[in-house]
């Protein structure tokens, strides 16, 4: 049996070009997600703004919507507002905190240096208000990226206490990330969502957890404020569409009901892009 993904919605694709290898470029993920019956795709990059190249592929391919964002790595400046107003006004949907170069990142590779929402006497990054004020303003997703979990929770704070109300922490499950369920239970009665990431039970992430793993933390934290992506396009790894069909077809035999399925998967991810 393999899942229907009629109106499925994958929220985190990784496409070429770029400079890690890919296995496939804008138009053939937006190809491959529209014959498959999903309803719209969101791709993202390490290291360029998406949101343009969103809108070349959606135009070409139709049929099916396509959405881009920005990370804030070093290769746009960091924490750069500038490239933020840029990327909003190029029909961004999310605006991830960093990721590759995340101090958490650097950390858990034992490097130094890396980028963090705290300047070194522990206060905020005076950018951090300016760039959440912007995506308050656009109304479109803040997502932790690959911060630590202490700056997750501080970022949300500040983002909830600005009426931010589109705020994703992304895969919690990741292995430099892990983050606990008590402290995503405590988020997500605030509104926060989880994207719950299938890359994350592949060998290439060292099998940092399991769909069984993923389907237990979303018995615990709540159908409600999961959301079901692949952060695949990885090269080695399968399609992005052959990923999330093997997904939700593994958390189907584990109980979820296709009801369940599609809150996680379509309808969710739909109320955030406003589908």
């Amino acid at each position: 049996m393999t899942f229907i993904l009629n109106e499925i919605i994958d929220m985190h694709i990784h496409t070429k070009p770029d400079v890690q290898p890919r296995l496939l470029n804008d138009i053939q993920a937006a190809q491959q997600a529209k014959e498959a019956g999903m309803r719209a795709i969101l791709i993202k990059s390490h290291v360029v703004v998406t949101s343009d190249r969103a809108a070349i592929a959606e135009n070409i391919v139709g049929g099916i919507r396509v959405f881009g964002g920005l990370a804030l790595n070093y290769a746009v400046g960091g924490f750069n507002p500038e490239a933020v107003d840029a990327a909003i006004q190029m029909g961004a949907k999310e605006i991830w905190m960093p990721t590759r170069d995340a101090m958490n990142m650097y950390h858990h590779a034992r490097k130094d240096g890396g980028l963090s929402i705290f300047q070194e006497d522990g206060s905020i990054n005076p950018a951090i208000p300016i760039i959440l004020e912007q995506i308050n303003q656009a109304d479109i997703i803040l997502a932790s990226g690959h911060l630590s979990v202490k700056e997750s929770v501080a970022l949300i704070q500040i983002a909830k206490n600005m009426g931010l109300r589109k705020i994703v922490i992304t895969h919690p499950e990741a292995e430099f990330i892990a983050m606990p369920v008590p402290i995503q239970q405590e988020l997500s009665r605030s509104g926060v969502y989880f994207e719950r990431c299938f890359v994350d039970t592949t060998p290439m992430m060292h099998y940092a957890t399991s769909v069984e793993e993923i389907g237990q933390h979303i018995c615990e934290v709540g159908i409600h404020s999961t959301i079901l992506s692949t952060d695949l396009g990885q090269a080695g790894n399968p399609s992005p569409v052959e990923g999330m069909a093997f997904y939700l077809e593994s958390l189907l035999k584990y109980g979820y009901s296709e009801n369940d399925i599609y809150k996680m998967a379509s309808q969710n991810p739909a109320n955030l892009l406003e589908l």
